[in-house]
């Protein structure tokens, strides 16, 4: 969704921001009429810094392109700002501020199986010194990336000038010089140095050029991939999620959930395994895992069948109980073939004080407090005007689409997303 900045209307007042005009968009930049959309253009995943001052975006091409806030400062130090009697009201913007490629696409061989390069997630990491770090993954693969400024140096003065002569009346080594020059001032004379194969004669090289003036420190952003974590899942990595320790992160596919250190890629633990001895027996898929922000030994993972739990990994190496379940319970005669299909949970997310956590299932999103296990403390209804379309959905497979949540900062909205390009906002 593109956010048309009032300023650009006339009757946008001074100081007093106007409600911003969303248009939907599937990619980045302004298209032509019947310009088609290409698909390694959509974006895929979109990732705010925890500052709020950074963005992350990747797209179906493998691409990952950062913003940063460019609206909060205007040049006034943070005393400056504090001393104000009111705060200056205005939109949040966001300028372009580097890209790369993230991915391309594989191929396993082993398994005779296409691994496309979309960016599945986007996770930031603690800054350090100036410089930014990401994981970024596919399906497959995860990546760990430094995103820095580097002062590129520029050459403007040479200490030769091929216009003037040379010494004692000799041209340059444009000129007639019975030396035959070679490049970067060597000679085909040949000195008595037995050990040396280029040689200058005594009056030195003409064309010997050296730097005498470097201006003009041009300041670009380097990415780096300083880590690739791959090889330790057999199905499709569904979420990635940095740990408050600041030293590891886990990811998670269908079946199980791996523990990384980011200074180690070759590596990792298996914290949670849900894969039963027959595959014939299994009844539940893991769909999303998340760290606890504050308590580095907490997390917690969803299922398809509904359920939230949530894991100590105090309690042992691999995390075959939980500490505690959230579920909903049915009531009766409410089950039916739909059921099981629509609680799915796509997607959660705690809140910043760490004692909530939000999830979304295909119709509605609901709100957890990690103290009542019993239920949810609040619901909201996204999807319920679809409930009697649930057969034509289930027979175009849209009954399987997933959406992703948020909160806000302060824990006080929701957002979740729709169909009908609708991004749908509650307050609690």
């Amino acid at each position: 969704m593109d956010p048309k900045s009032p300023d650009d209307r006339p009757e946008a007042a001074a100081g007093q921001p106007q409600p911003l005009d969303w248009r939907f968009a599937q990619v980045f930049g302004e298209r032509a009429a019947g310009e088609d959309v290409q698909e390694v253009d959509i974006i895929s995943t979109i990732e705010f810094e925890q500052s709020g001052d950074h963005l992350a975006t990747g797209d179906r091409g493998g691409r990952v392109v950062l913003f940063e806030r460019n609206d909060s400062r205007d040049g006034s130090s943070r005393s400056e700002l504090e001393r104000q009697d009111y705060p200056i009201a205005r939109h949040l913007e966001f300028r372009y501020k580097t890209e790369f490629q993230s991915h391309e696409p594989e191929f396993d061989y082993l398994k005779s199986l296409e691994i496309e390069e979309k960016i599945n997630k986007i996770k930031w990491c603690q800054t350090a010194n100036n410089a930014l770090f990401l994981l970024s993954t596919n399906d497959k693969t995860i990546k760990y990336w430094k995103v820095q400024e580097k002062k590129v140096k520029r050459i403007s003065v040479m200490n030769l000038d091929t216009s003037q002569s040379s010494d004692n009346g000799t041209t340059s080594s444009s000129g007639s010089s019975s030396r035959a020059l070679l490049p970067n001032g060597r000679c085909s004379e040949k000195l008595n140095c037995p050990n040396s194969d280029l040689s200058f004669p005594p009056g030195g090289c003409a064309s010997l050029r050296l730097p005498v003036v470097v201006t003009g420190q041009d300041l670009n952003h380097v990415a780096r991939c300083r880590r690739v974590y791959a090889h330790a899942h057999d199905y499709h990595i569904n979420s990635i999620s940095n740990n408050s320790d600041g030293e590891t992160f886990i990811s998670a596919d269908d079946l199980r959930i791996n523990l990384w250190n980011l200074e180690i890629s070759n590596q990792s633990f298996n914290i949670v395994d849900v894969k039963p001895t027959n595959m014939e027996d299994l009844t539940e898929v893991i769909t999303c895992a998340e760290f606890h922000p504050t308590h580095c030994n907490t997390l917690a993972y969803s299922s398809s069948k509904g359920s939230i739990r949530l894991i100590d990994l105090r309690q042992s190496a691999l995390c075959d109980n939980h500490a505690k379940l959230f579920e909903e319970h049915e009531t009766t005669g409410s089950r039916s073939f739909f059921t099981e299909i629509i609680a799915s949970v796509s997607d959660i997310k705690f809140a910043r004080d760490g004692r909530h956590i939000l999830s979304r299932d295909y119709m509605t999103l609901k709100l957890w407090d990690l103290n009542m296990d019993s239920g949810p403390v609040a619901m909201f209804q996204v999807h319920e005007y679809l409930r009697p379309k649930l057969c034509d959905l289930y027979e175009n497979d849209s009954i399987f689409d997933k959406f992703e949540c948020c909160l806000s900062g302060d824990g006080l909205r929701v957002a979740t997303g729709s169909y009908r390009y609708a991004c749908s906002h509650y307050e609690l």
